[in-house]
């Protein structure tokens, strides 16, 4: 599992006398973490009021942990929880507006991979910035946490991991069990012109595999093109199709269930093609858990 990185307990003055026995009591006011990204960052409140997400995965990971009162202002993408679609907009997930961000005073705000220039500008303005990137399940947990550990909601968030993993926990000691033969091969497509999938080490990927699948794309790199007749040879078992991302959201699914050229798939002649939301399936956040028991339903019903 990948480590959060070193939380370090900060500069912690004295909060008072007690008056009951005569001893004081420190209160931390500040916390300096490792984020995602190795950079070494120090939260001077380590209860911010005032918070941007720059992604969607982060704003969910917020309201997960009831942080939603102190989210000030989130992206164009930010739809879920529905409370999320309220706040104030800062732009474009992949290119926020820099100077709304800094109109809302901020004292934190949490980026993703994609806002490394935007972390370096911000901190140029003395804005707090932390960066999340987790690439698994386990590095999911370890943000939630982090995301606890700076905000003052450690209980909360130790919580929700906890609820995640025996979740997790539930499906995987059941595929696991399984042999080679009894797990299915699956195809996971995100979108039909050109046919666009995922690949070894893409969330989908993993979690195919967590759910007792073999992903007939995995030796692909994260996302990528891949040929009908690929699709074909592979003749997967399962298909999955990512929906919700706008307009023509259900092409993909429609496609695979009425391309000629795929009427011999066994997915095809067993009738096992479906819809998930890809939301669910790319944000590394909460909800990713939900994915996975989605796909675990859908490839392996008889084990639930």
């Amino acid at each position: 599992m990948k480590k959060i990185g070193l939380i370090l307990l900060g500069v912690a003055l004295m909060a008072g006398v007690l008056t009951a026995c005569g001893q004081s009591t420190p209160t931390p006011t500040s916390v300096t973490i490792t984020d995602d990204f190795g950079r070494v960052v120090t939260i001077n409140n380590t209860h911010p009021q005032r918070i941007i997400s720059l992604a969607p995965s982060n704003t969910e990971i917020l309201f997960a942990l009831g942080l939603g009162d102190r989210v000030v202002a989130v992206t164009d993408y930010c739809n879920y929880p529905p409370e999320a679609t309220t706040k104030p907009s800062i732009g474009d997930y992949t290119e926020p507006n820099i100077e709304e961000i800094i109109a809302k005073e901020p004292d934190l705000v949490l980026a993703t991979e994609e806002h490394e220039t935007e972390m370096a500008q911000l901190e140029s303005r003395g804005i707090t910035v932390v960066g999340l990137y987790p690439k698994n399940m386990d590095e999911i947990f370890n943000s939630i946490m982090l995301v606890g550990t700076i905000t003052g909601k450690e209980a909360e968030a130790t919580s929700l991991v906890a609820e995640m993993q025996a979740r997790v926990k539930a499906i995987t000691d059941k595929t696991s069990k399984l042999t080679e033969s009894q797990k299915k091969r699956v195809f996971y497509i995100i979108w039909h012109d050109p046919i666009w999938t995922a690949g070894g080490g893409s969330f989908a990927d993993r979690l195919i595999t967590m759910a007792g699948g073999v992903n007939i794309a995995g030796d692909l790199n994260g996302y990528a093109d891949m040929s009908l007749e690929s699709v074909i040879a592979a003749n997967p078992e399962v298909i999955i199709a990512g929906v919700g991302m706008g307009t023509g959201d259900d092409l993909p699914l429609e496609y695979m269930k009425t391309e000629s050229r795929l009427e011999g798939l066994d997915a095809r002649q067993n009738d096992r093609i479906y819809g998930v939301n890809m939301d669910i399936v790319g944000r590394p956040g909460p909800r990713i858990v939900d994915a996975l028991e989605e796909f675990f339903r859908l490839i392996h019903p008889e084990l639930e």
